[in-house]
């Protein structure tokens, strides 16, 4: 058995990771940032993520990494972009792969760990120059992001099982950056079929209290199913 490792004819570029988390805190759309402890761009801020080892996917190593400078663990992260320019990155050729992911800032507690001294939240309009080409690649997020509250429900899942519509209006106009007209946005949403409404209201509310909601989320998985298109 021929045991002589193989070597490539071509040079190889190195492979990262970045994860653009995206919080909601009930009033406004956050962005998860940490700040690096080493170089290059020590003291910038930027997006968690790092080299992919040998013995794990893109999708592992984000995670891992993830974990490693901000504490966050368990979240579902969908991919989101690969960036590959030449000049990217300072110490040579590197590609990185970039996820991204939707949660509620109050379902976690940041701990900055191994190469960030520090891992924080920042609403999208106090987001500073960030490190590498990581504007470019949070406009590219936050895009998708716009596109896909769109067509799909995600917004939802940022909420407290019992909502209101109120809340939920601020949930979209803080992502897509525009403002609804209050009665159109109700009963477009309404028509969708995917809202329960509870007979509770907010209480302690002197006027007109808006009624608690709930996102049927079985409704939503049969309808899709007969290719039903969610639209806002």
């Amino acid at each position: 058995m021929d045991t002589q490792k193989y070597c490539y004819e071509y040079p190889r570029p190195a492979l990262t990771t970045d994860c653009v988390i995206f919080g909601f805190d009930g009033i406004e759309i956050n962005v998860l940032l940490i700040e690096r402890g080493i170089a290059p761009f020590k003291g910038k801020w930027a997006f968690p993520g790092g080299f992919v080892r040998m013995d794990e996917s893109t999708e592992e190593g984000a995670k891992r990494e993830l974990f490693e400078e901000t504490g966050i663990k368990d979240v579902f992260i969908e991919q989101l972009y690969t960036f590959s320019d030449v000049q990217r990155d300072p110490r040579g050729r590197v590609v990185t792969v970039a996820y991204f992911a939707l949660v509620k800032t109050s379902d976690y507690q940041l701990l900055a760990g191994d190469d960030a001294m520090k891992a924080q939240w920042f609403k999208l309009k106090d987001v500073p120059s960030l490190a590498f080409d990581h504007d470019l690649v949070l406009r590219k997020a936050h895009n998708r992001l716009k596109s896909k509250i769109r067509y799909q429900p995600i917004g939802f899942e940022l909420l407290d099982a019992k909502f209101t519509m109120p809340q939920l209006q601020l949930l979209y106009e803080s992502i897509l950056e525009i403002k609804f007209d209050r009665r159109n946005f109700s009963n477009k949403i309404m028509k969708t079929g995917l809202l329960i409404q509870l007979d509770e209201k907010v209480p302690n509310v002197p006027h007109r209290a808006p009624r608690y909601l709930m996102f049927n989320k079985k409704k939503y998985n049969e309808l899709q199913s007969s290719g039903f298109n969610f639209e806002i």
